[in-house]
């Protein structure tokens, strides 16, 4: 019995078969241009295979209240060939079997806390940053949703006193992705974050906002372990940085692990999402 999973980010879809052990088995990826040319790459994969279940694993804002007439659409994207498109009803047009559906981020949460940094943990949250911030927690070994997804990457932060930086959304400004998503470096330095020195204030400032939410994050949920993915986090020593603005932030106003087993890189690397939608779609079944 195998599944397919898809990935379905804002610059590339991965897809994958999977087996029941939620074992990657094959896998491919290629650039996200429309819904017509990418879906008829993603059809291309599948049907070569007889696949009982699919897990999808969406960049967003997606609709994932069951009781919405959009239930599995893409909504307000700036990706706006995909703006308003049905992608589970697509996708249910060509496979008749079972499909779950969420964010990718919520994706890469249900990997890193099945197979990788939270294994075993039924509370865990994960943040990715790069292009763009978002964060999705299990809780109680449930993926959190509500009459919609977590958009966490729109919490409201306090500028750094030395960082006059307006903020990078086209909606809040200066939000936690406004202020900490790989945009906002370009936006200050006029270059990527990874021509900029690890030394560089602007990690300090990143790291300031970072802990912030983190800040939020642990009041509001509680988890025992917060993954921490993405491009950003890939700048040497930007870890360190956030865990002690955490915790410098955080006041000992409530009891969290030692920082080195709270606040952790993926394990899965770049594979925390499609793993976690190869695990979704075998809980479909």
């Amino acid at each position: 019995m195998i599944v397919g999973a898809i990935e379905a980010g804002g610059t590339k879809f991965v897809c994958a078969i999977g087996d029941k052990d939620n074992k990657v088995i094959e896998r491919v990826s290629f650039p996200t241009t429309t819904p017509e040319e990418t879906l008829a790459h993603v059809f291309n994969f599948f049907d070569k295979y007889e696949i009982n279940a699919i897990g999808i694993g969406s960049f967003g804002p997606i609709e994932v209240n069951h009781d919405s007439d959009k239930y599995g659409y893409i909504l307000s994207t700036p990706k706006l060939a995909w703006k308003d498109f049905d992608f589970i009803g697509a996708m249910k047009d060509r496979y008749k079997v079972p499909m779950g559906w969420t964010t990718d981020v919520n994706a890469a949460a249900l990997g890193e806390s099945t197979l990788g940094a939270a294994k075993g943990l039924d509370n865990m949250m994960y943040l990715t940053v790069g292009t763009g911030v978002g964060g999705g927690a299990i809780l109680n070994g449930r993926i959190l949703e509500g009459i919609g997804h977590p958009e966490m990457g729109h919490l409201l932060v306090k500028p750094h006193e030395n960082d006059h930086y307006a903020g990078s959304c086209p909606y809040h400004g200066n939000c936690l992705e406004g202020m900490a998503a790989g945009p906002s470096i370009d936006g200050r330095l006029n270059k990527a974050g990874k021509d900029v020195d690890p030394q560089d204030e602007v990690w300090d400032f990143i790291a300031y906002y970072l802990g912030q939410a983190i800040v939020a994050y642990t009041v509001m949920l509680r988890p025992e372990r917060i993954v921490m993915g993405g491009g950003v986090m890939k700048v040497p020593g930007l870890l360190d940085k956030v865990k002690t603005s955490f915790e410098t932030l955080l006041g000992d106003y409530v009891p969290v692990p030692p920082l080195d087993d709270y606040l952790v890189l993926p394990k899965l690397a770049d594979d925390a999402g499609i793993t976690g939608a190869i695990i979704l779609a075998n809980q479909q079944l």
